[in-house]
């Protein structure tokens, strides 16, 4: 039987070849943290939609040309958990809360 982590990366390598995405390498557990973050910070299913709109971020990006993919998706991953954070941050400080 496989494990979570296995299944993760065999699916990971489904996807991209699925998209033709063969050469990208993906952080995996970036991703998972990232979720885990937004799962926190802000609701459960910000997760799936902080990680999808972090990574259309940084495939525009790395298809503008102004940055390659690894540089790309850290600076995507970066700005939503900052984001996130900064989220639960002003949530925990509100009034009436």
């Amino acid at each position: 039987m496989k494990s979570q982590d296995e299944t993760l990366e065999e699916w990971c390598r489904s996807l991209l070849q699925a998209y033709e995405l063969e050469d990208v390498q993906v952080d995996i557990n970036a991703i998972l943290s990232l979720a885990g973050v937004a799962a926190h910070s802000v609701v459960r299913p910000a997760a799936p939609l902080t990680t999808f709109i972090a990574g259309f971020a940084a495939g525009l990006a790395t298809n503008s040309g102004s940055s390659t993919d690894a540089a790309a998706m850290e600076k995507a991953l970066a700005v939503a958990r900052t984001l996130a954070a900064d989220y639960d941050a002003e949530a925990a400080g509100a009034p009436g809360e």
